[in-house]
């Protein structure tokens, strides 16, 4: 009963949550404003993961329940519907955040191997962005084109072909373990600390 009540998410879990996806999100609409040049627009799914490997893995170093990732994940998936972004980005985050969880926890939170492969299966949340491009294709291209121009969306329609989208899908996970080698190596300290080997 004691350890069931040690496993549920507290106050100060959700504070770190919070913070952590605030920061989170700070990087990848930090990174989303090189999107107004169409050759970043699918640069951003090695971009985001590779500057969002330090925040990710120092709230790795701080989790120690499960749900934490998945609610990370979760709410930054539905931040970027609420931006704009389209419905599918917010399945992506729940599903992504959800698997990632599992893995993380599957070392009871101190394994740095599967942290890392964690951050990697996490960082697939960004493929939701891109699922209107290959999906509802014209439909995107259409609204590209009444928002930005068709000069804009015609460049886009090029950089991205149907043929593309296995790449735009494992573009995050190989980018997520490069930004989480990154991350683990700018928080070894705090790695230490929580004593992740």
């Amino acid at each position: 009963m004691a350890t069931e009540k040690n496993n549920r998410l507290t106050g100060k879990d959700l504070v770190t949550v919070g913070i952590y996806t605030a920061l989170y999100f700070v990087v990848g609409m930090g990174a989303g404003f090189l999107g107004f040049f169409p050759i970043f627009i699918p640069l951003l799914t090695v971009i985001v993961p590779v500057l969002g490997g330090i925040p990710f893995m120092l709230f790795a170093s701080k989790v120690k329940k499960f749900g934490m990732i998945t609610l990370l994940s979760a709410i930054n998936g539905i931040c970027m519907f609420a931006a704009g972004m389209g419905p599918y980005v917010a399945g992506t985050g729940i599903v992504f955040g959800l698997l990632a969880d599992f893995l993380i926890k599957s070392g009871e939170y101190k394994n740095a191997k599967k942290t890392l492969l964690g951050y990697a299966l996490f960082s697939l949340w960004l493929f939701g962005n891109y699922i209107p491009f290959y999906i509802g294709r014209e439909a995107q291209f259409a609204m590209l084109i009444s928002g930005y121009g068709e000069e804009y969306a015609h460049a886009l329609e090029t950089l991205m072909p149907l043929a593309f989208a296995p790449v735009m899908f494992i573009a995050p996970f190989v980018a997520g373990l490069i930004g989480g080698f990154l991350g683990k190596a700018v928080c070894k300290k705090h790695f230490e600390r929580s004593g992740i080997l």
